[in-house]
């Protein structure tokens, strides 16, 4: 009996001894791709069919060597739709959910199959690498790159794909997506913005259902106008500034676009993020390179306020050009003159901008054209020379008439565009988009030129170059794009025999090649992104821009909404905002607005009474003395203008020493007293004691704060400070600063 229970528990032993071997066997032939942050993880692996799949997002495990474990913990497989966790899902073979990558092989094959080959990962930096893995179809010499790119400390990661061939003649792209991702948990809250243009970045929340839920552009050049490639992305309940895990996502394309989040049967979710494929099938000879745009993603388990902090150090650090440097604070003419202006009205202006304090004058629309000249927004542009009458010194006259001054000059263009009543539409209309056989669709009265053309590109450097050329201390340029296109058609892709629907890529290709030589040859020149207000503002235009102009609103009530919801995405650097005469707020709500960004002007400042001025002058002596706590520091947004009657957000130091809190009411229905509640700040030292100090206090009021204001930093993130908003005071601005 003995001997049968040994032999028995020998057997068992020998079973179990070979179970395991082969489990550790299958593992060993698994290749396992860790993409990791410090807070966050993507786990890589591939499958028995050697297909590459995702099989864990989250937080980074401990023990490393429990990686090739975790695929054993889920089970992804549905007969009926393929794999799901694709890691970059091909159309055509195994797969029946939403693809990555659908393309049409030289023979006419629809299908692909992607396998693993190989991966790498180099070091860029101590903070940053990246892992490049490499797919290929077993029959076809077609192959796919994905790269992740990862900023370890501020959980950043940049997502590509680069696809390429060897076949005998061009292939079809499809379908190219930028990034395929999968996630598990219970429930997934999408917020995507919205709008329209005077009305941008309208946050919409909901909670994703079985299903796709796309969010897409297919406007060519003002992308953003009407949706918006920004994404907040929250997991297992709706999005908080405080707690839970998120997702900041963009997708750093300046044209059409398309995000699709789609929940699948397990009621897991896929997000496929790329160029629209509308109207885009691309034609791609043999041993080119198809290089997608990037999706770039921060990640946080401690809510929105944590992504937005992350997200905004990474791009000062490494993506918004002199993105840690300063700004210049500036006066515009538009509302001052609109169209009708001299060079003597220009230069009297220049007193003005003086006299308030700001750094430079920025001379808009209007300075062009003498044919046609732009005396409107019916004729003029791409006319690039200046209007004789206007201005018969030239642009030359005012830069040197400025900096008698004291003052920089900056100049207002929009070169990607055209007027039909121009010299340029009359002697190139091969340049302009437009469908030959149909009539002519305009947007402000204008047209786009061509930029897949390369003389076109040439045309549009030119500008900018003869611009420094002829004025080598222009000082900054606002770039405007205010049409969208329509009946889009190319003389010159037809000429090359080249497809069509490859016209909204190369069209954007085009303008990025003359953003990379405007900028190889002025690398420092500071420049406005702009498009008609909010149709443009993402992270492959800010590589080339310091800046972005967020609305044409500039209403300050719809202001404070606008720049929260942006806020989410951008450090208050790259968004201007001007205080201008729209809306009925006083001087001093609007200027108290405007400062939590860029500042700049667009009044008529001899309209200005004399304690409007003054305000003016000690307001802008306020914002110089905390802007590089605003633009370089920690932004807490405190008090939600969606949920409450006040909003409120401050910018803090660095080293905690110094801080800037703003204060408005939003709603003036309920607030006839002060406000019930103080306001609980973040982000100070609860050890170190502060004292506070109301700011830009209009003339002839006083402030209510006590003069003897000190409080530790536990005090203030525990209890609060009462700002004191209420119908007299619409607006409070706080400067918090360290008691040593």
């Amino acid at each position: 009996m003995k001997e049968k229970l040994k032999i028995c528990f020998n057997k068992k032993r020998m079973f179990t001894l070979v179970f395991m071997f082969g489990v550790i066997s299958l593992w060993a032939q698994k290749v396992t791709i860790p993409i990791e942050t410090n807070s966050n993880m993507i786990l890589l692996q591939t499958d028995s069919n050697n297909r590459l799949m995702t099989v864990y997002f989250g937080k980074p495990l401990v023990n490393t060597s429990e990686y090739l474990a975790v695929s054993g913990a889920y089970n992804f497989k549905d007969e009926n739709a393929g794999i799901y966790n694709g890691a970059y899902t091909p159309a055509g073979t195994w797969n029946l959910s939403e693809p990555a990558i659908q393309v049409k092989h030289a023979d006419g094959n629809p299908s692909l199959e992607l396998k693993y080959v190989s991966h790498k990962t180099e070091k860029v930096d101590a903070n940053s690498s990246i892992t490049s893995i490499v797919l290929k179809d077993p029959v076809y010499p077609f192959e796919v790159t994905l790269f992740y790119k990862i900023w370890a400390k501020e959980n950043v990661i940049e997502q590509w794909t680069e696809i390429k061939h060897n076949e005998k003649k061009a292939v079809l792209l499809q379908k190219f997506a930028s990034a395929n991702l999968y996630f598990t948990n219970k429930d997934f809250y999408l917020t995507s913005f919205q709008g329209q243009y005077l009305k941008e970045m309208q946050p919409i929340e909901s909670k994703l259902l079985q299903g796709i839920r796309t969010v897409d552009s297919k406007l060519g050049t003002r992308a953003m106008l009407l949706q918006n490639p920004n994404f907040i992305l929250s997991f297992g309940k709706p999005a908080s500034d405080t707690d839970g895990t998120v997702m900041l996502g963009q997708l750093a394309w300046s044209s059409n676009f398309k995000l699709d989040f789609e929940v699948d049967s397990y009621k897991n979710l896929r997000l496929i993020a790329g160029i629209n494929p509308y109207a885009s099938e691309y034609l791609l000879p043999a041993n080119q390179v198809f290089k997608t745009p990037s999706l770039i993603y921060a990640l946080s388990n401690n809510g929105t306020g944590e992504a937005s902090r992350n997200l905004h150090d990474w791009a000062r650090k490494y993506r918004v050009l002199d993105g840690e440097g300063q700004r210049l604070t500036l006066l515009n003419n538009w509302e001052a003159t609109y169209f009708d202006f001299d060079e003597n009205k220009i230069a009297d202006l220049f007193k003005d901008t003086k006299e308030i304090g700001v750094d430079m004058f920025l001379l808009d629309d209007g300075w062009f054209g003498n044919k046609y000249p732009r005396n409107d927004d019916k004729a003029g542009l791409g006319d690039w020379k200046e209007n004789a009458k206007k201005l018969p010194h030239g642009l030359g006259y005012l830069v040197k008439e400025a900096k008698k001054e004291g003052i920089k000059f900056g100049i207002w263009i929009e070169p990607e565009m055209v007027n039909p009543k121009s010299e340029l539409y009359e002697k190139h209309l091969d340049w302009v988009i437009r469908q030959p056989e149909r009539p002519e669709v305009y947007y402000r009265n204008q047209l786009v030129l061509d930029l897949s053309n390369p003389e076109v590109q040439d045309f549009v450097f030119g500008i900018v170059d003869d611009l420094f050329i002829k004025n080598p201390e222009l000082a900054f340029i606002k770039w405007d794009c205010n049409a969208v296109i329509y009946n889009a058609y190319s003389a010159y892709l037809n000429k090359k025999g080249i497809p069509q629907s490859n016209l909204y890529v190369d069209y954007i290709r085009g303008l990025y090649k003359v953003l990379e030589r405007i900028r190889a040859k002025y690398p420092k020149v500071p420049m406005m992104l702009c498009s008609g207000g909010g149709g443009r503002g993402d992270y492959e235009m800010l590589k080339y821009f310091t800046e972005f102009w967020p609305s044409d609103d500039t209403e300050p009530i719809e202001r404070i909404f606008m720049q929260w919801d942006y806020s989410y995405f951008f450090p208050s650097i790259t968004t201007d905002n001007h205080v201008t005469d729209w809306g009925k707020q006083p001087l001093k709500f609007r200027v108290d607005v405007a400062s939590m960004g860029k500042l700049g002007f667009d009044i008529v400042v001899s309209h200005l009474n004399d304690k409007d001025k003054l305000f003016c002058k000690e307001a802008i002596k306020n914002y110089n003395s905390f802007k590089d706590v605003v633009w370089h520091g920690d932004l807490y947004r405190l008090v939600n203008p969606h949920e409450n009657d006040i909003s409120a957000l401050m910018y803090v130091d660095k080293d905690k020493g110094k801080a800037v809190v703003f204060n408005y009411l939003v709603n003036n229905r309920f607030m006839l007293t002060a406000t019930p509640l103080p306001v609980v700040l973040k982000g100070l030292d609860p050890n170190k004691k502060y004292a506070i100090k109301e700011l830009n206090v209009y003339p002839g009021t006083s402030s209510t704060m006590p003069s003897e204001n000190v409080f530790t930093g536990d005090f203030l993130m525990k209890v609060g400070i009462n700002p004191s908003v209420n119908l007299l005071r619409t607006s409070v601005v706080l400067e918090i600063t360290e008691v040593k």
